[in-house]
């Protein structure tokens, strides 16, 4: 393969891990709207590592207008006693705790392929096989995001949580999609232009085409 086709790999990989590493970090895969009583506004948001809840009071002041008071505030999701992990809600803790496994999985196999891009593109001889192990990276790295994705949609469309009822997707699920789809674009790109090489194709190999010796 061409080095610039390792190096657009390369951006491409960091692009889908950045995509990777907001859904993971950010809490607001499901995003749950409301009010009560007290508080003007409620907003709970669900990640795969916590649960984050805004609450924002407004009452009206003595000049006509109104006093607003926010709070924000985290906690891991989800905890053994106050989501009822141990007894209704056990299922769901342990399906939840293995999307955010493969989560954090998905990240590392992303590293490991840009390292793997970084280390394959010194030499030609490298550039000509190093694109199997970097597809594998990849496409290890897409699965794991693609198994988060479906078991948090099975798992916010089935109300597998209580609170899951009333949910929308929030910027992480967005995220995660983003992610996953570019990936996949990623793997199949490097295949594609891999196999174009191996036969011999200039676009991908370039002036140094691998041609077999006949003899």
């Amino acid at each position: 393969m061409r080095k610039l086709s390792y190096v657009v790999a390369f951006f491409a990989v960091i692009a889908t891990m950045i995509l990777n590493i907001i859904s993971v970090q950010r809490p607001d895969w499901l995003v749950v709207h409301g009010d009560d009583i007290i508080h003007n506004t409620v907003v709970v948001e669900f990640g795969l590592h916590h649960r984050c809840e805004l609450k924002v009071i407004e009452i009206p002041s003595g000049n006509g207008g109104t006093l607003k008071y926010t709070n924000y505030d985290c906690r891991p999701f989800p905890m053994r006693v106050t989501d009822r992990c141990e007894k209704e809600n056990k299922q769901f803790c342990m399906i939840w705790g293995t999307a955010s496994y493969f989560g954090e999985l998905g990240i590392g196999f992303a590293v490991v392929a840009c390292l793997a891009i970084m280390f394959g593109v010194s030499t030609h001889s490298r550039r000509r096989r190093i694109w199997k192990s970097v597809s594998v990276l990849v496409a290890l790295h897409v699965l794991s995001q693609i198994i988060v994705f479906a078991v948090v949609t099975h798992l916010y469309r089935t109300d597998a949580f209580p609170d899951f009822k009333y949910a929308r997707p929030g910027l992480a699920y967005v995220s995660s999609t983003l992610s996953w789809v570019l990936g996949t674009l990623v793997t199949f790109g490097v295949v594609t232009t891999g196999i174009s090489a191996q036969k011999g194709h200039r676009w991908a190999a370039g002036n140094r085409a691998y041609r077999p010796i006949s003899g």
